[in-house]
């Protein structure tokens, strides 16, 4: 029994003894009298990649007027690099240039964008200015799903090359890997970026030389106005105009809190437009939307406007007067504003006006009707209009750069990203945003700059009236107010998906591009 104790524990030893030493000489050493075996090394993480610029160039042709226009679309992404060339980010973006030019260092190219923060370009491409656009009705509502692509009639690629651009974290635009997305994430690091593709593409393009504009929507406004400065001040670009579609510049005037009024003042006369609309105004405001408007605006300038600021030194006489003029205007009954307290934010109004019908009503166009699992609430469930302008719009776009323009990609096109939800404002600190500023010192640098403002009426996701309202507080020296117009159309916030609205608006940039070019 011993001896075969001891014939085990040896040959168990002599195993491990075997063992340290094979495995010592598979990794090129063989341990020495007392040593410990040395540990394996440790794997090196591998760089992540960076990312690479892609491209696909197609052809195509488009008839505006009568007119033939051969056209390269050009889809694909350019990185954005730091001072030691580090990638930063990739952006994607659609362009189109024409063909038949001598020579296109001499035409003009517009950058356009959408605004969220976090939307892409995708309805300013199929919605406004590109070659082809999603098919809707007359009054912009849309058709069956998925939706049908046709040619553009009131495309602006006769006037100018477009560039589609969908700032980082939209559409195919992704931060470079390894880097912060925070850095994109705010009023500045935006305009920054941006500001960095389009001095990239004009570069890349050999279009210094080209007169230079950019149309911007909705948060889109925001960007343009501190994109004409930056350009200016970081590399000596100067614009020769800005399309302002649907506009925010102050956004003190944006959203109502306590201790700020500005956005009760200023919206009220969309309220105004949207119970014309719905026919929820008194017989004689009914007779005609502008003169309708015209007594609202008065009376949010006036009356209104002072009876907020007094707050509780209003007397009570006072509050039954302006309850009731408010009323009258918003076509709201005058039991809910007086328990409203004269103030009714967008949302509830929203809910509210059209309540009794068991409807509500849209956002981004108030035309637009939708319905609520109840009548109760305070909000709606749904922006009606937003969900009429995103049927086939991102369907068709996925479609259209795969088998039209041959852009592969397996990534999601961000179309509305949640980017606002980690949007700071850090460089407003206590203060709101207002690069109304930033576009009076473009404008007073560069007295050639010149911006035309489209607002609909039908708007409340950045209301029409706000628009003069900013543009009178800008301060702008009285020789170059002439640089500035202001169209209005009877529709909302996208108002080219209304078919008059999109004629009138080709109309109006065609206008404003020739004054933009005189010398």
């Amino acid at each position: 029994m011993r001896i075969a104790l001891v014939n085990r524990i040896y040959a168990s030893f002599m195993s491990i003894l075997w063992v340290t030493a094979l495995s010592s000489l598979l990794i090129g050493q063989t341990p020495k009298a007392g040593e410990q075996t040395p540990a394996p090394a440790e794997r090196k993480a591998e760089p992540l990649p960076e990312p690479k610029e892609t491209q696909s160039v197609t052809r195509g042709a488009l008839t505006l007027d009568g007119n033939r226009i051969d056209y390269t679309a050009t889809a694909g992404t350019l990185v954005l690099r730091d001072v030691e060339g580090k990638a930063r980010a990739s952006i994607f973006y659609v362009a189109y240039t024409r063909n038949d030019v001598a020579d296109p260092a001499t035409r003009p190219v517009t950058f356009s964008f959408n605004g969220g923060p976090g939307s892409a370009a995708v309805w300013v491409q199929f919605g406004a200015f590109g070659p082809r656009k999603l098919r809707m009705d007359d009054e912009g509502r849309p058709l069956t799903p998925p939706g049908t692509l046709v040619d553009n009639p009131y495309s602006i690629l006769d006037l100018s090359d477009l560039v589609f651009v969908d700032p980082v974290g939209t559409g195919f635009s992704r931060p470079a890997p390894g880097i912060d997305a925070k850095q994109f994430y705010s009023l500045r690091g935006d305009i920054e970026s941006v500001g960095e593709f389009i001095r990239l593409w004009t570069v890349r393009n050999k279009r210094w030389s080209s007169p230079k504009f950019i149309a911007g929507e909705s948060y889109g406004t925001t960007r343009s106005a501190g994109l004409a400065l930056f350009l200016q001040e970081r590399y000596g670009m100067y614009l020769n105009g800005i399309v302002m579609i649907s506009t925010v510049l102050n956004w003190l005037d944006q959203d109502a809190y306590p201790g700020n009024d500005m956005p009760y003042i200023l919206h009220l006369p969309s309220y105004t437009a949207a119970a014309w609309y719905h026919k929820k105004l008194a017989p004689d405001l009914q007779k005609d939307l502008r003169a309708a408007l015209k007594q609202s605006e008065a009376f949010a300038l006036g009356e209104y406007a002072s009876a907020l600021l007094q707050g509780d030194w209003l007397t009570d006489d006072k509050r039954r007067e302006t309850a009731q003029k408010l009323a009258r205007f918003s076509g709201l009954s005058l039991d809910y504003i007086e328990r409203s307290n004269l103030r009714v934010e967008i949302y509830r109004f929203c809910k509210e006006l059209l309540r009794d019908r068991g409807q509500t009503i849209g956002r981004v166009d108030t035309r637009f009707t939708g319905y609520d699992r109840d009548a109760v609430g305070e909000r709606f469930e749904f922006d009606p209009a937003m969900e009429a302008v995103s049927v086939g719009y991102v369907t068709m776009l996925n479609d259209y750069l795969r088998r039209t323009l041959g852009y592969e990609s397996d990534l999601i096109y961000e179309y509305s990203a949640r980017i606002h939800e980690n949007w700071t404002w850090n460089e407003n600190a206590n203060r709101f945003a207002n690069v109304a500023e930033d576009l009076r010192s473009a404008m007073t640098r560069n007295p050639a700059l010149k911006v035309l403002f489209t607002s609909g009426y039908y708007d409340l996701a950045t209301p029409y009236f706000d628009t003069p309202f900013s543009v009178a507080q800008m301060g702008l020296a009285k020789q170059l107010r002439g640089n500035v117009t202001i169209a209005y159309y009877e529709a909302g916030h996208m108002m080219y998906i209304r078919k008059a609205d999109h004629a009138k608006l080709k109309g109006d940039v065609a206008d404003f591009i020739h004054s933009s070019l005189e010398r």
